[in-house]
């Protein structure tokens, strides 16, 4: 029997691609074998709630616009050199992480005792190995750090000053707290203050506008190996008490990345993504229900999110290079880039 492979055949004005199984009857003309294209690709989120025109001016717009394809780019290009999806996700968020347009990084959100206590993580599809950190706040880039963990410790997850010693070790950047701050985000806090009035009041604190409990950086991709990885960074929820952690350090909940399936980073309500175990659920419906991404996606964000409260997004990358970026909010900062492909970039849900 004759394998099966695409082969380029030439002759006279002739040119076409066709099974090796059809050379049998072919006669005067020239064979040669070429390599199939592996497909890559990358999508980013920065952040997902009540982003509507008519609150953007459009300065700002391009502002974001601008920094989120800066990001895909920087991702993009990675995978287009035949790098890995690891080094991808990570460039990606690191973009992201040092804009203070998003509440990740630089741009970090701050708890209610007027500090910063950042989060991040990153799954290897190829390997299930995974690395996270959690209430860190003196570490330039928690996404870096997510990566140590993975690659040079015996854990999954570090937190707090455990985190920070581990990532002095390693010779990451340390900064001081205060290098996180910025005014608009100090604004909010106090608006935040305003509105709950008793921070043990927890009706006041649910019937928060969701952009308070939002606002997380990701990125998801897939290499010319075939190799998915998934990244997820924050600075969490507007006011957050006691050393709260959102989904984005939690492997399943935020993030997730399996060869066998797909790779996700979420961005919204991290209650909910954590009590439904979002990412990881949306995976095993492609992986065990054999739903593509587009159908599990929606049936986790549409159908089992939404109806109890909990707002957000995901993007998700398959092991085919196709993407899929759900939202239940109006809107959600994202773009992807698809092999040989021009960078897409949207923000509104329209």
């Amino acid at each position: 029997m004759i394998q099966s492979q695409l082969i380029t055949i030439t002759g006279g004005n002739m040119k076409r691609i066709i099974g090796a199984g059809v050379l049998a009857g072919l006669v005067g003309l020239t064979a040669t074998p070429v390599a199939a294209e592996e497909p890559f690709a990358i999508a980013i989120h920065g952040g997902a709630g009540t982003i509507t025109r008519a609150t953007m001016t459009p300065a700002r717009e391009a502002e974001y616009h601008a920094k989120l394809k800066e990001a895909v780019d920087a991702g993009y290009a990675i995978l287009e050199q035949g790098g890995t999806s690891l080094d991808a996700v990570t460039v990606a968020v690191q973009v992201l992480e040092d804009s203070p347009l998003f509440n990740a990084g630089r741009g970090a959100v701050y708890t209610w005792d007027g500090h910063h206590e950042l989060d991040a993580s990153i799954m290897n599809g190829a390997t299930a190995e995974a690395g996270a950190v959690a209430s860190v706040t003196t570490v330039k880039s928690p996404i870096a750090l997510a990566r140590e963990v993975m690659e040079n410790s015996v854990h999954v997850m570090l937190t707090g000053p455990g985190a920070e010693a581990f990532a002095k070790q390693q010779g990451l950047e340390l900064v001081e707290n205060s290098y996180f701050n910025s005014k608009s985000r100090y604004e909010a806090l106090q608006r935040m203050k305003k509105q709950v009035g008793n921070p043990q009041d927890k009706t006041a604190w649910q019937q928060l506008p969701a952009d308070y409990k939002h606002g997380t950086v990701g990125a998801v991709a897939l290499d010319k190996d075939g190799n998915l990885a998934a990244a997820t960074s924050t600075g969490g929820m507007t006011g957050k008490r006691w050393g709260r952690v959102g989904d984005a350090p939690i492997i399943g909940a935020g993030t997730w990345a399996d060869n066998e399936s797909c790779a996700i980073s979420a961005t919204g309500h991290g209650e909910y993504f954590i009590r439904y175990h979002v990412a990881a659920d949306i995976c095993a419906r492609v992986k065990y229900l054999n739903q593509d991404i587009f159908t599990a996606g929606d049936a986790v964000i549409f159908d089992v999110l939404e109806p109890v409260g909990g707002t957000g997004g995901v993007i998700i990358v398959d092991p085919q290079g196709q993407v899929h970026m759900p939202f239940n909010t109006e809107g959600m900062y994202r773009a992807k880039r698809q092999a040989g492909q021009a960078a897409e970039v949207a923000i509104y849900k329209n």
